[in-house]
């Protein structure tokens, strides 16, 4: 398995880079952080949704045991063997809890370092 940690600030060009990558690599984009599979889990109603929903209305960040189950279970469904998680990790202890989780260490990690001016350009 390959499996590309790809962070940045918002408006970096992550998720231009990530489609980019996925149409020209194959690659399965996966959006962590306030992304995709958070927005599912509220959509879909669990009781892990509504704490989702409930920390992000605070401002708060999503414990990464909950965020890493839900990459888990997204690696485990899909028939790739190529993953760019995007927004994820955060921080160290995001990194070093989803490598002792998973035993997945990433091939890389992709980084946008961007000023802030020029990712305010992108909106």
């Amino acid at each position: 398995m390959i499996l590309v940690f790809v962070i940045g600030g918002p408006g970096s060009g992550k998720g231009t880079q990530c489609a980019n990558i996925v149409e020209h690599f194959g690659y399965t984009h996966l959006t962590a952080g306030e992304g995709d599979l958070l927005r599912a889990e509220i959509k879909f109603g669990s009781e892990n949704g509504t704490m989702i929903q409930n920390m992000n209305k605070e401002g708060k960040i999503v414990p990464s045991e909950v965020t890493i189950k839900l990459l888990e279970r997204a690696i485990a469904e899909n028939e790739n063997d190529k993953f760019l998680i995007d927004g994820f990790p955060r921080n160290e202890e995001n990194r070093a809890a989803f490598e002792a989780v998973t035993k997945i260490e990433p091939e890389f990690v992709l980084y946008f370092d961007c000023s802030e001016e020029e990712m305010g350009s992108a909106f």
